[in-house]
């Protein structure tokens, strides 16, 4: 039986490219995101026809239950997750304070915090009895640094970061490697990068600043650090780290 790689957040870009990746290493891919049964079937298609194994599953990380489900039904149908990676975004768009509505605020912190809680209660004392696993965190620049128009993103990602601390500070000692990944600039990605500035603006910048100009992250890159950081010896275990390409300025000189 396969070792399980689950990813929450499994789009075109870091977390479908990151699923691919473990499914190369061996592990079977467990693949969760919101919408789009197509493009899901289609990263499933890409995994098996690499030789790899890999399942897809529609699923709304807010949605009562649906997270603690959807671990118990892989650990009882398909095998024990060994690696979590925990890659959903909680990006509401830049807004005023005042065109911040409640609902929109709280929506950032469910996304963003509330969800990496109910994963982490589900899976943590299932790694915990068996003494090994890693759950890798995607987190950004808003983490790190709050600014004009983020009130949401930016509070839900450092809440983000200060629940992998507490994580942890209790199960690191325990055999469980937590990974906080600070994604410090635009990724090359269609479905969020690329969503952001449409299919226009998206090739412009590409163009520009990507492509073989490396200014834009690869997914295909940050992909290999994941599983660097799953593989990890636990004598040197990483926490925290960032990524950003050679040419953008780091958050801490902005």
């Amino acid at each position: 039986m396969k070792p399980v790689c689950l990813v929450m957040g499994a789009g075109a870009g870091i977390g479908g490219t990151v699923g691919k990746r473990f499914a190369q290493e061996g592990y079977h891919a467990v693949l969760c995101r919101r919408t789009d049964q197509e493009g899901l079937n289609t990263l499933v298609a890409d995994i098996e026809g690499a030789g790899g194994t890999a399942t897809g599953h529609l699923l709304n990380a807010i949605d009562p239950d649906g997270i603690e489900q959807r671990v118990a039904a892989i650990e009882a149908d398909i095998g024990a997750i060994e690696v979590v990676v925990f890659n959903l975004g909680a990006q509401i768009g830049n807004r005023p304070l005042a065109d911040t509505s409640y609902k929109a605020f709280e929506l950032g912190w469910r996304m963003a915090t509330f969800a990496l809680f109910r994963l982490a209660s589900a899976v943590c004392p299932l790694m915990e009895a068996r003494g090994s696993g890693a759950i890798l965190v995607t987190s950004a620049t808003a983490a790190m640094r709050g600014n004009a128009g983020q009130h949401s993103h930016a509070a839900a990602m450092g809440g983000r970061r200060l629940l992998c601390q507490s994580l942890n500070a209790e199960f690191g000692p325990k055999g469980i490697h937590i990974a906080h990944i600070v994604i410090d600039g635009s990724v090359d990605a269609p479905d969020t990068l690329g969503k952001m500035l449409g299919p226009e603006g998206f090739q412009k910048l590409r163009e520009t600043k990507g492509l073989e100009h490396d200014g834009l992250m690869l997914p295909a890159k940050i992909a290999e650090t994941y599983l660097h950081l799953a593989q990890q010896h636990r004598s040197t275990w990483t926490f925290e780290m960032d990524l950003r390409a050679f040419s953008d300025l780091p958050w801490f000189n902005h």
